[in-house]
């Protein structure tokens, strides 16, 4: 599935009866393994309708499967269809985050459902969330060198972090400084991206632009850029000698980078990109994805501070 979207969701069900706890959407498209994907609770950008499909595809899963306790779900979007990737009557990872951005005990509910208890029992539904909640995974790259960055299939994470807040940006935000990610708010842009990826990154690149930021881009994405009114200062690639974008990242020039690619020769050449952005810590997005999320990011930095608050005021109507 080129380009889908893929949604975690986790559920207890007692048999008959079944509650969402939680619907996760990653940023990444499908093919990045789920413990490496950044994921948004509640989904950010699926529609009511795609939504309500998962719900009665979770529901009726849960029923035929006959499972007691926890399930997670893995689902793809692709053209407004749904396909189911793999269910798992068991907990996932994503248990912890769920139970944090809504406030229910997901493993010790479950834990007493296996023990015979049925949810009306437990007075347990499913709770519209008012904010948001945003997973980000933590990587070891820097202490393996020569380990490229790029994420697939193979998990790499070590960890996770949780960003929350009412708007979508700032628990982005939130969620990369956890995960030591300094995403900036003035510099240079440095854009690299694959032919069928350049119209999709226009739009946050002019955001970062009207928000002040200088364009440096390769010379088939300037030349793009231009047709849409963004004059991207033109620089090397690798390949085409120096001073070229790599120079550029060690020489502290560039604070941001967007770069995506595809075929095997396109990643090996862009490796030293990926590479010096990571060991110069500068922030680097390799998806159109997480490109659109890091300059929704960024603007929620520059409109306001970042507040720092305690979990429980995200949901008082719990106690």
């Amino acid at each position: 599935l080129e380009d889908a979207y893929e949604l975690d969701v986790d559920c207890i069900s007692d048999g008959q009866t079944t509650v969402i706890g939680g619907m996760l959407q990653h940023v990444e498209f499908a093919g990045v393994h789920s413990g490496d994907a950044t994921m948004v609770m509640p989904p950010h950008t699926l529609s009511a309708e795609i939504l309500e499909t998962v719900r009665q595809a979770t529901y009726a899963l849960a029923k035929e499967l006959k499972v007691v306790g926890l399930m997670n779900i893995q689902y793809a979007i692709s053209d407004d269809t749904v396909y189911i990737l793999e269910a798992n009557p068991r907990a996932s990872r994503t248990v912890p985050i769920v139970s944090k951005v809504c406030n229910i005990p997901m493993a010790r509910l479950a834990a007493q459902i296996m023990l015979g208890k049925k949810l009306s029992d437990l007075n347990l539904t499913s709770k519209r969330i008012p904010h948001y909640g945003v997973k980000e995974s933590v990587f070891p790259f820097t202490k393996f060198p020569g380990v490229d960055s790029l994420l697939g299939p193979e998990m790499k994470s070590t960890g996770e972090v949780m960003g929350i807040d009412f708007e979508f940006g700032k628990a982005f935000a939130k969620a990369q400084l956890g995960a030591n990610v300094r995403l900036p708010t003035s510099g240079q842009v440095f854009v690299s991206v694959k032919e069928e990826d350049k119209s999709a990154i226009v739009e946050p690149v002019l955001k970062l632009r009207d928000a002040g930021f200088e364009i440096v881009a390769t010379s088939g994405t300037a030349s793009f850029l231009r047709a849409y009114g963004v004059q991207a200062i033109p620089i090397n690639k690798v390949k085409e000698g120096r001073p070229h974008c790599v120079d550029a990242i060690k020489n502290n020039q560039i604070n941001l980078v967007f770069n995506t690619t595809f075929g095997t020769q396109s990643i090996i050449d862009s490796f030293s990109i990926r590479r010096s952005a990571l060991m110069h810590n500068v922030a680097y997005f390799t998806t159109v994805a997480g490109i659109q999320a890091a300059a929704d990011g960024i603007l929620a930095m520059k409109r306001e501070s970042l507040d720092v608050t305690p979990i429980q005021e995200y949901y008082p109507q719990n106690g």
